[in-house]
């Protein structure tokens, strides 16, 4: 499945549409034209021209229609790229290399290439230089046979890995907090497999990097496709709505009724008090869950144990815990001082409470082990401030800027014939400015299992 097991997803994964991939329907059309002159010059005694580099011999005649090439695919995005999207590159390969004949049955010749690659996880890095590019596909093979493949390959691998990467970068300005992958309302659904297998790879190419213990946390069930998860949530401001404006009794509702296995974290900005709403929602939850214990009902007192409260101001508003400071990026959203002031809050509330003396000692562990998760225009700079203060968050949420495709998170990839063969040997013929490249992270790709 990646670098990280030494595996790779098969079509059983990916579900390729073969058929009309096989056509060029998903090609640039630039790539069908290709197929077509090849094939023509190919039929009508090969190479005609004048003007050819040099190649070792007379190129007069010589076959180009059938030629062979050596093809890197690489992205130039500066400084480290996290790469997702080899094996669905690698799938296509074995799947739609090869040509219709003249009854317009499919010829596979998939077994004709020979591919070397890095697995999903591997890093690149890229310092400005086109001719110090590290691929990380590299097909030797017949090019009329894979010409119409190099628009979806590139395609898979400059999303896969711009989101990857997205993903890792946010993690290094969390300082290995858990991130929340919540891009899925912002994009098509038909993106979110791809997305979410993108966002797990980060997180586990984050861990082996760093030494952490992230798992890796998505909204919807098709995100955890490719890899096996599932998507988790809690409640959105509908539900809180639905109850009047009332988020302790939505809460209340939820920890009933919603299976317990669902961590239990209140989204308390609706009424633009995040403070009063987390400490309507504790205490709630805290006397139903300390009755429960009380009783002896163990398991079912942990339905009532709220696992967090998720701070979502809108960027245009200021919480009224806010004071008004007259800077808008100190004021307006979830700001480093609401954060501090809801934490207090909660850290304190237990004193306020009307306790027995046997739940006081419960009620002031129980408050002090509500988590502050915090969601609405966190991007890695952010993070990164909020880290720089010390904002005692514990889990963010992050969604369009890890899907941002600008100056500064574009991975788009690209590939390079960089060699032909002539008589059996390979000849350097790049375009200027480029040239073959190594890549020692690249290992050989048997298409057959794919």
């Amino acid at each position: 499945m990646s670098l990280f097991n030494g595996e790779r997803l098969t079509n059983e994964t990916f579900k390729l549409d073969v058929a009309r991939m096989r056509r060029g329907w998903y090609s640039d059309k630039y790539f069908a034209n290709i197929a077509l002159m090849l094939e023509g010059v190919r039929q009508n005694g090969g190479y005609t021209g004048r003007y050819a580099r040099d190649v070792g011999r007379d190129p007069a005649g010589l076959n180009v229609g059938d030629i062979e090439v050596e093809m890197q695919f690489f992205t130039r995005r500066r400084g480290k790229t996290v790469v997702v999207g080899v094996d669905k590159a690698l799938t296509m390969l074995r799947h739609c290399t090869g040509y219709f004949d003249e009854d317009d049955e499919w010829v596979g010749t998939w077994q004709d290439l020979e591919v070397t690659a890095v697995h999903d996880g591997a890093i690149t890095e890229y310092q400005g230089d086109p001719l110090a590019v590290q691929p990380v596909i590299k097909v030797h093979g017949r090019y009329r046979d894979f010409a119409l493949l190099e628009t979806p390959m590139l395609g898979i691998l400059s999303r896969g890995s711009r989101i990857a990467t997205n993903v890792y970068n946010v993690l290094r300005a969390a300082k290995g907090k858990p991130v929340l992958f919540f891009p899925a309302r912002f994009d098509l659904h038909e993106a979110q497999a791809a997305d979410g297998y993108a966002y797990d790879i980060a997180v586990d190419r984050f861990n082996m990097d760093y030494e952490g213990k992230l798992r890796p946390f998505v909204s919807t069930d098709a995100q955890g496709d490719w890899w096996g998860g599932a998507g988790g949530g809690t409640v959105a401001h509908a539900a809180i709505a639905c109850f009047l404006g009332d988020t302790a009794a939505a809460m209340m509702a939820f920890a009933e009724f919603v299976p317990p296995e669902v961590s239990r974290i209140a989204l308390v900005d609706f009424n633009n008090d995040s403070v009063q709403d987390s400490l309507r929602v504790m205490k709630a939850m805290f006397a139903r869950y300390a009755q429960l214990m009380e009783a002896g009902d163990v398991a079912e007192a942990q339905k009532y144990v709220l696992f967090g409260v998720r701070l979502d101001t809108s960027g245009s508003m200021r919480d009224v815990n806010v004071p008004p400071l007259g800077d808008p990026g100190l004021d307006l959203g979830v700001t480093p001082r609401l954060v501090f002031n809801v934490r207090q809050a909660l850290d304190a509330a237990w004193g306020q409470w009307d306790l027995p003396s046997s739940q006081i000692e419960m009620a002031r562990r129980y408050c002090r082990e509500v988590k502050i998760v915090v969601t609405g225009g966190f991007n890695p700079d952010k993070i990164a401030r909020f880290e720089k203060l010390n904002v005692p968050v514990d889990i963010y949420g992050v969604g369009s800027s890890l899907i941002r495709n600008d100056k500064t998170t574009n991975t788009d990839f690209t590939a390079d014939v960089v060699r032909v063969k002539v008589d059996g040997e390979w000849v350097d013929l790049a375009k200027i400015g480029r040239g073959a490249c190594a890549n020692p992270d690249l290992q050989p790709v048997d298409l057959a299992g794919l």
